[in-house]
């Protein structure tokens, strides 16, 4: 009886189906390329389980101004497919590496025409449910400075303005109370004849209402 229970058990357990989890899938937000140049969109995923050698991995694009999608990847059984009738004929080519979990494309002599989101799709068997990420491609004669690289300098500049007048305001804070220190110990006012027991001979400062103390004590 426990044989027949403990055979039950095995197939039984033999036929529960492997648990799966949530794949998160990371790209860029935006790349930027100047017309005629190279671009390499980045696609990676974690997962909780080991690479497998099922891992997939898609690409479709979908222009700016467009609804519709295409497909222009996708990555199945160690074989990369690549898109030999859309835009990117010719142009696209496999980058990645997926027993690290890289799908990366790239594009080839883009030109104004390639602007639009590309979405990345992969799936690491038994995990398959995760959302798809997206990356924006814009292509430009000039690749513009980000506002985010102005901002920053506006700042830093300001910044080192700031402090540069910190510095000159404490600099001659210091040189002002020198001086006057300077001159209350070596001189006094003209008008005084004695000074603590010190006879005074006062020598005027030229331009000045003080005179250098000078003389000896009585």
């Amino acid at each position: 009886m426990l044989t027949i229970l403990a055979l039950a058990s095995v197939l039984f357990l033999g036929t529960v189906p492997e648990q799966t989890e949530a794949i998160v899938i990371y790209t860029g937000w935006e790349r930027h390329a100047l017309v005629g140049s190279d671009v390499r969109l980045s696609c990676s995923f974690f997962s909780w389980r080991w690479t497998s050698d099922d891992v997939t991995f898609s690409w479709t694009y979908r222009p700016d101004g467009s609804r519709d999608t295409v497909s222009i990847f996708h990555y199945t059984g160690g074989v990369p497919y690549l898109d030999n009738k859309g835009p990117f004929r010719d142009r696209l080519e496999f980058v990645g590496n997926p027993s690290r979990r890289d799908g990366s494309i790239l594009l080839k002599n883009v030109d104004f025409g390639d602007n639009g989101t590309f979405t990345c799709d992969a799936k690491n068997p038994p995990d398959i449910s995760g959302r798809p990420s997206s990356v924006r491609l814009l292509v430009f004669e000039k690749v513009p400075i980000q506002a985010g690289v102005i901002t920053g300098s506006i700042i830093g500049t300001v910044l080192g303005l700031l402090i540069l007048i910190v510095v000159i305001y404490y600099l001659m804070r210091f040189l002002v109370a020198r001086r006057v220190f300077s001159l209350n110990v070596r001189s006094v006012p003209c008008s005084w004849a004695l000074c603590h027991g010190i006879e005074v001979k006062p020598e005027p400062i030229p331009g000045t209402e003080t005179c250098v103390a000078k003389g000896e004590a009585k």
